[in-house]
């Protein structure tokens, strides 16, 4: 499912809200212009269910799946809690097995046996028979294994030491009759470079399949979204992308800026209630109180709503402080995405902040606002999670194609600011008589072809708009379709001509 990953850089995420592992982790669920010029802009940025069991064996068939079930099992409980995972998620499935199997008297505890010397010895590799093959192509990896004296099992130590996990996302289960997960994964951890390490949960051996596949749809684990989705891939079906983090965010929605308090809080009331689930908005807008009282005072569930937010670089300094600041301010659990308004000083530690939020569950998913080729090059080496949006100003007089095309092939999804040009531009934009023309041939407003133009290039939208009518027709996309002559048709609109100072 990964289109575009390239693993120099790319960090795919699972961004769940959960404790570090213990016996009763916290989760959560995983989790979408007006036309005048005065209000009519997000931005100006700178104020198969089939398993398989891989192995390296000749005619081995393996499910091209990015989700993979990898466990060890002495006595076959880690074994059905995993079969059940793999279902539950249409994932592949690996079974870790040791060379020298395990018998009653290796397991026996407090008989000087062999697990009991091999949870001894910290420097103990039990040999693995057989191997996960093409493991580049997963993920995600859900990880499980018996406790044994309150440890993984030094076998998964050289499950774990015998592959390149960069870029992945290890969520592991425990079985065990009484003892919780406890440090056995934050231990395994210093064993992986580059890994995003989820807080896990152990499991009884009566767990039945209905409870696995409950804990996996609760922490956002589905079939549906794990398999069938391609990273970076826009979905006009659910009308949503699936970011490198592991999240789907929808593909339009409701930038705020210029927004105030009162009308912020209506914009999004109107956005809600016509089916809209993006909401953008940033420190710098002043409005995030209002953003986060829109979204209790609404009808719709918390975690169908996606919220994105910015650090500006005047709060770089103190990232942490500003990131729970915006928790506080907008009266939420957690964020859904987190960017950082522009490059600035003390832009990497900020960053870094980011990526500690996510591993506190306090975020979700992190990115940038207005960072181009340039900037990716030097910052992304700096950093462990790479972002799963990019926001930059995008217009068809200023499209940037190079620049998302860049940003796409690292499988970090774009998002655009000021859709329609920006304040001074858009009566301009909106009356191109290219685009006036397109619109009259299917019958839709000149912002809808624009709108559309994005989606059809892979750019989420979030025009701003306090007009219910305008709010509800920015989100009317999907009863036409652009051709190919009519893209190009705007393509040659390109001006490159910038409309704010980055």
């Amino acid at each position: 499912m990964i289109k575009w990953f390239t693993l120099l850089f790319l960090t795919p995420v699972l961004l769940l809200s959960l404790t570090a592992c213990n016996s009763d982790p916290v989760q959560s669920s995983l989790s979408s212009e007006i036309q005048t010029s005065s209000n009519n802009e997000s931005e100006p940025s700178d104020i198969s269910s089939e398993t398989k069991s891989p192995s390296n064996e000749e005619g081995s068939d393996i499910v091209k799946n990015n989700i993979l079930v990898a466990y060890f099992s002495a006595t076959g409980t880690t074994k059905a809690l995993a079969e059940y995972a793999a279902d539950a998620l249409g994932a592949d499935i690996y079974e870790i097995v040791p060379e020298e199997p395990y018998t009653e008297e290796d397991l026996a505890y407090y008989t000087g046996g062999r697990a009991d010397r091999e949870q001894n010895d910290a420097s103990a590799r039990p040999a693995i028979s057989g191997s996960v093959e093409n493991m580049e192509q997963y993920d995600i990896i859900l990880l499980g294994y018996p406790i044994w004296h309150g440890q993984a099992p030094r076998i998964i130590s050289t499950f774990l030491e015998s592959y390149d996990f960069s870029g992945k996302t290890i969520l592991p289960f425990c079985s065990s009759h009484s003892s919780g997960i406890g440090s056995s994964a934050t231990d395994l951890q210093s064993l992986t470079d580059n890994t995003n390490w989820l807080s896990g949960e152990r499991f009884a051996a009566d767990t039945s399949k209905e409870d696995i596949a409950a804990w996996l749809e609760s922490i956002g684990l589905q079939k549906t979204a794990s398999s069938n989705a391609n990273i970076g891939e826009f979905d006009f079906e659910t009308k949503t992308v699936l970011l490198n983090s592991g999240y789907e965010m929808p593909i339009m929605g409701l930038g705020t800026y210029s927004l105030s308090d009162n009308e912020c809080a209506a914009s999004i009331a109107a956005l809600l209630e016509a089916g809209g689930r993006l909401i953008d908005t940033a420190y710098m807008y002043g409005n995030e109180a209002a953003v986060g009282q829109a979204i209790r005072d609404s009808d719709v569930p918390r975690e169908e709503i996606f919220v994105i937010t910015k650090l500006y670089p005047s709060q770089y300094d103190n990232a942490a402080e500003a990131i729970d600041e915006a928790l506080e301010t907008m009266g939420l659990d957690y964020i859904d995405m987190i960017l950082l308004h522009h490059p600035g000083d003390g832009d990497v530690e900020a960053y870094l902040a980011l990526e500690q939020a996510v591993a506190d569950g306090k975020v979700h998913s992190i990115g940038l606002s207005n960072w181009y080729v340039e900037e990716l090059e030097e910052f992304l080496p700096q950093v462990n999670i790479t972002p799963a949006l990019v926001q930059n100003e995008i217009h068809p007089y200023y499209q940037e194609n190079d620049v998302i095309a860049y940003i796409q092939s690292l499988g970090i999804v774009v998002q655009g600011w000021y859709p329609f040009g920006g304040r001074g531009y858009t009566s301009e934009l909106l009356g191109d008589e290219t685009i006036t023309a397109i619109a009259e041939a299917h019958s839709v407003s000149s912002a809808q072809v624009i709108l559309r133009w994005n989606l059809q290039k892979g750019v989420v939208v979030i025009p701003g708009s306090s007009d219910p009518d305008h709010i509800r027709e920015n989100l009317d996309l999907f009863g036409f379709e652009l051709t190919d002559e009519e893209m190009e048709q705007i393509n040659a609109l390109d001006r490159n001509e910038k409309h704010d100072w980055y």
